[in-house]
């Protein structure tokens, strides 16, 4: 690989998470589960309608059922009989004859029109229609929203709560998923403490996880918190054991630097094989891929916005694919900024920014100010990711910028 960072040894951002989804093999196990208990699992089939939605042809509005064909000889027809939801017309409407009928109301096979009451005058069983109808306004056929037999979703699809509602509605009740995976999480740091804990000096409080467990169990992940591991190497080796025994996959943040406590990538040499480490990337250059004997490892820097955007624009990929997801289709566009960018050469910079729309209906971006990597007020503030290249330098007032808007899973 021709190196063309300005760092030697840094995987370019795209290269690093080819690889890294190349090297992921997806689970197979599949469980059964009730679809109102299926909100993000991943489908393991594809789910096609039993059921034509709506099942009959129905009305749209409150008002008269007819034959089109009966307002030909007159304005006025004689009502037979009434249709509610529920408790659909049995009998037969003539030429000549109408129903009243109610919204969702089954449309007699006789009929083929709706006009809106508003539009009608009723005379005892006399109703005159004052304004001229077409034939088949106000009916909703059967099968217009979903056919029987209509593909609804497809295997890997992560069902969302509309979802659910959609398959509610064709009576599916329940569906085959992969199984949820585990996910362990490890901090390492000795200056690490505890929220509601005391600081002394040259502590910081632990952050990392409480924002990664949420993201994760956004993604339907079972949580394992090892919450704070001092760094020793011993302790930290346990607790790489004892997680890759317990989880599909072990994030750890922390220790993947190069300093001299930081021993996260010597237990992940000891203890399996490092895919790759340090990317060109900013913010988290020493973001860590491997594998242990039972799980994937995902090495996360110590500062909490590297962590983070190293978790959403890598780890969350990854995660998808060890689900069975369908891969992740982030929207990204182009608009102006109206904020000098700082940038050097030499690696891709995920910086945090607020997308608006000016005056004249055009999307314009800022920036949120200092882009320090302990900065977490800097993604707190964002709305997107601006996305700068990395070859790129320095960004001017009014330059065209990609921005990726944040989606639920950093919301």
């Amino acid at each position: 690989m021709s190196d063309c960072c300005s760092q030697p040894g840094l995987l370019p951002f795209e290269q690093a998470l080819a690889q890294m989804l190349e090297d992921i093999t997806p689970v197979a196990e599949t469980i059964t589960v009730a679809v109102t208990q299926a909100a993000q699992c991943v489908l393991a089939n594809d789910i096609v309608s039993p059921i034509n939605v709506p099942p009959h042809h129905n009305s749209a509005m409150d008002g008269y059922a007819y034959a089109q064909s009966s307002l030909e000889q007159s304005t006025t027809l004689v009502m037979v009989g009434k249709s509610f939801a529920g408790a659909p017309y049995q009998g037969e409407v003539k030429a000549g004859e109408c129903i009243r009928i109610m919204t969702g109301a089954k449309l007699p096979s006789d009929c083929d029109t709706v006009q809106m009451q508003e539009n009608c005058t009723a005379d005892n069983n006399k109703i005159s229609f004052n304004k001229k109808s077409q034939q088949g306004q106000h009916v909703r056929y059967a099968g217009e929203d979903v056919s029987l037999g209509h593909k609804i979703y497809e295997k890997g699809h992560r069902l969302t709560s509309v979802d659910i509602g959609m398959l509610t509605s064709v009576g599916v009740g329940k569906v085959e998923v992969y199984r949820p995976i585990k996910v362990a999480l490890i901090a390492t740091g000795d200056e690490l403490k505890s929220p509601e804990q005391p600081l002394l000096e040259g502590d910081i409080y632990e952050s990392n996880s409480s924002f990664l467990a949420p993201m994760l169990k956004k993604l339907n992940c079972d949580v394992i918190n090892f919450g704070i591991i001092a760094d020793d190497l011993s302790k930290i080796r346990q607790a790489f054991i004892s997680a890759d025994e317990q989880a599909d996959v072990v994030i750890s943040s922390g220790g993947v630097s190069v300093g001299e406590a930081d021993y996260t990538k010597d237990v992940l040499d000891e203890l399996g094989e490092i895919g790759f480490w340090k990317i060109a990337i900013k913010p988290g250059k020493p973001f860590a891929f491997g594998k242990l004997a039972n799980s994937i490892f995902f090495g996360l820097p110590g500062n909490p916005v590297s962590a983070l955007a190293t978790f959403y624009q890598l780890s969350v990929h990854g995660i998808h694919k060890l689900q069975n997801a369908a891969p992740i289709k982030r929207q990204r566009f182009k608009v102006k900024t109206t904020t000098l960018l700082k940038k050097s050469r030499g690696r891709t910079d995920f910086q945090r920014g607020v997308v608006t729309v000016n005056a004249q209906g055009e999307m314009e971006v800022a920036s949120t100010g200092s882009q320090g990597s302990g900065i977490l007020s800097s993604i707190a503030r964002a709305n997107c990711f601006i996305i700068l290249e990395q070859d790129r330098g320095r960004v001017e007032i009014g330059e065209l910028v990609d921005v990726e808007l944040f989606d639920d899973c950093l919301k």
